[in-house]
């Protein structure tokens, strides 16, 4: 799409990449290092290496984002562990010194859509994306990923725009009585704050990725700074 983007990565966990990234936090800690030299597992390594990441904000990533012009275009690929975007402070500091650094940020939501097989995964993933979105209090794009790989899109599509009666209907049919109260709330949580809707990606239509694309770029107001091109035209010498 001729766009000019460069990637970061926040994953400390990563091993390989099919395309070139700008920024990397393996250059600063490696999750493989930290678990080998303080006994830790996985998740409580790569917690140590996000707070090492917040300790080093103001040296690693402020001399990092100098070299970025005003206009060019971020995208910080980060761990997909929930309790990151849920519950710990890590990235919602991280997000608030981009923003002290002047950046406009949109958080992108993904949600493997073949994780969405009934309205109870599905609650599951909006009460995970809401989490997400009080927590970083950011403009917020949630999207069912992996489309190309549904094999019935039919069952997908009840579930990008659903009517609160339909999703209450099926949560009763698939939970027990006690829980009538509980679904309610939570169908009425949803449909309250009306933020929890997913755009559908199929990485094999342009179209699909144009569009959310463009919900981003709404997002972060990219482009409004752009100077407008106005063609000079030659006044007419007969003109009165």
């Amino acid at each position: 799409m001729r766009r000019t983007i460069h990637i970061v990565n926040l994953d400390p966990a990563a091993e390989s990449f099919d395309y070139p990234v700008a920024m990397d936090i393996r250059e600063l800690v490696s999750l493989d290092d930290v678990m080998e030299e303080l006994g830790l597992g996985p998740n409580g390594g790569l917690m140590y290496c996000m707070e090492h990441l917040e300790e080093n904000l103001d040296d690693w990533l402020t001399d990092e984002l100098d070299n970025y012009l005003d206009d060019d275009y971020l995208v910080f690929d980060c761990p997909g562990q929930i309790e990151l975007f849920s519950h710990v402070p890590m990235l919602r500091n991280f997000v608030d010194h981009l923003k002290r650094k002047n950046f406009n940020v949109c958080a992108v939501y993904l949600l493997d859509s073949q994780f969405i097989t009934d309205v109870t995964k599905f609650i599951s993933g909006c009460m995970a994306s809401l989490s997400a979105m009080v927590q970083l209090e950011l403009p917020h794009v949630n999207i069912l990923s992996k489309m190309d790989l549904v094999t019935n899109k039919r069952d997908i599509e009840d579930y990008l725009n659903p009517e609160p009666r339909f999703l209450l209907s099926e949560l009763n049919q698939r939970m027990a009585p006690q829980f009538g109260k509980l679904n309610k709330a939570l169908i009425e949580l949803v449909d309250e704050y009306s933020m929890v809707s997913f755009l559908p990606l199929d990485l094999r239509k342009e179209s699909s990725i144009r569009y959310i694309l463009s919900q981003i770029d709404n997002c972060i107001q990219f482009g409004e700074d752009a100077d407008v091109k106005v063609k000079d035209f030659e006044e007419d010498e007969d003109a009165d």
